[in-house]
């Protein structure tokens, strides 16, 4: 009979111990799983599966806001790179995108279609301030999500009624901000003429400049509006030149605002400093004006520019241009709607990442408890942060002036946070 010696039972009392341990590890994970699904049992599983994810969108495809619709198209580009890539924790990616024309009614149309018929997870990325007005209380009332819609109004993250709900891009007061800074530091006298589209996005953006120049010498001494469905805003910019103002601030939509900087190239007479807000800034929006009579245009923005340079050897912009040449090959890379597309959809990766419960409610807490996420496509420095109480993701932006043939960033990003607090204040 074998004799078992003091180094053999040590051994075997060790042995017995790592699996004791291994065991109670085990059983401790399957008590966590046991309790998790406790946890996500009863909540709402419908678009998603072990290995699916449905989302919908609805964009301006067709009508005065056409150009938005590429954005849809970066969204789809980087879904279907990341499905080609095993997906999102394992489950593919289908994108539904339905066209709004801009037009509140038939965005609750093409909402009630994506949650009645398509029976989609969330309804990702409404755009428009308009149409995200007209379709969030049925969103949240029907408990959809509504994450990272493609609108800056300050209402999506100071509302405590709509937790469905959550923005993406910097509000438009907090950008609107932004541009009071600069002219208080590179025109303290500065006047001022607006031209903004009459809705809540533009008295949104309107509204935050007048507050944030309160005390200032900096005066509004021209305001003209548009509507939507106008032709033109030709007349209106003929009106704001006789201001003699030496600042205009252009707070347009890409139709728009490609024809505001067309009437101001063409009075030679009058050349202020040209301020576009960031939803126009565009270079879809600059081309048919002619580079040459951009020069010298303001804007701001928070991700990379896909025409800057200095991103070339980016890795996530090479790995952006090959997606898109792989998966959009008639797309233009250097096109920002496509890149603002590929980057909220990025974010959204990250949300679907951190949902401890794969629902709609796990969705809904995952967007409102982000902890300076990096996003590739973002800025450096800029990260996404919501809480409880703070809905707006993205709040720190950078100036960009025109020249050449791009935009060129310009002195420091400006965290709107730390630099000028709530939008409510």
């Amino acid at each position: 009979m074998r004799k078992t010696t003091p180094l053999r039972a040590a051994a075997a009392a060790s042995a017995a111990l790592l699996l004791a341990t291994a065991c109670n590890s085990q059983r401790g994970q399957d008590d966590k799983d046991a309790a998790a699904d406790g946890a996500c049992r009863g909540q709402q599983t419908t678009g998603i599966t072990d290995k699916t994810i449905k989302l919908g969108g609805i964009y301006p495809l067709s009508g005065p806001a056409s150009a938005y619709g590429t954005i849809g198209n970066g969204v789809n580009t980087y879904f279907k790179y990341v499905n080609g890539k095993g997906g999102i924790n394992g489950r593919t990616v289908e994108f539904v995108v339905r066209d709004d024309g801009y037009q509140p009614p038939k965005a609750v149309e093409e909402a009630r279609r994506l949650v009645e018929q398509e029976k989609v997870f969330a309804v990702f990325q409404t755009l428009g301030t308009p149409s995200t007005a007209a379709v969030w209380d049925y969103l949240n009332k029907r408990k959809v999500p509504q994450p990272f819609v493609a609108t800056g109004a300050s209402v999506w993250g100071t509302d405590d009624k709509h937790p469905w709900t959550t923005g993406w891009q910097p509000n438009y007061v907090s950008e609107a901000r932004v541009y009071a800074k600069y002219l208080k530091e590179e025109k303290p006298k500065a006047k001022v003429a607006v031209l903004y589209q009459n809705d809540d996005f533009g008295k949104d953006l309107l509204g935050g400049f007048e507050a944030a120049l309160a005390g200032s010498g900096i005066k509004v001494v021209a305001e003209e509006s548009y509507e939507v469905t106008d032709p033109s805003v030709s007349a209106q910019m003929t009106s704001l030149a006789r201001s003699k103002a030496n600042v205009l601030l252009d707070i347009t939509t890409p139709k728009f605002g490609s024809q505001a900087l067309a009437a101001d190239a063409k009075n030679t007479k009058w050349n202020p400093l040209h301020i576009v807000n960031a939803v126009s800034a565009s270079t879809t929006v600059l081309k048919p004006v002619g580079f040459k009579n951009v020069q010298g245009l303001v804007s701001a923005t928070y991700f990379k520019d896909p025409a800057d340079p200095q991103w070339a050897d980016d890795a996530e912009m090479k790995t952006y241009k090959n997606a898109l040449r792989e998966y959009a090959p008639d797309s233009d890379p250097a096109n920002q709607f496509n890149a603002y597309g590929w980057a909220v959809a990025s974010s959204l990766h990250k949300a679907l990442d951190a949902m401890k419960c794969p629902t709609r409610e796990g969705l809904r807490d995952a967007v409102r408890d982000l902890k300076d996420v990096k996003v590739d496509m973002l800025l450096p420095g800029v990260t996404l942060s919501t809480g409880a109480d703070d809905a707006f993701p993205l709040e720190t932006m950078q100036l960009m002036r025109f020249k050449g043939e791009r935009w060129q960033l310009f002195g420091e990003p400006v965290d709107t946070r730390k630099e000028f607090g709530s939008p409510e204040n």
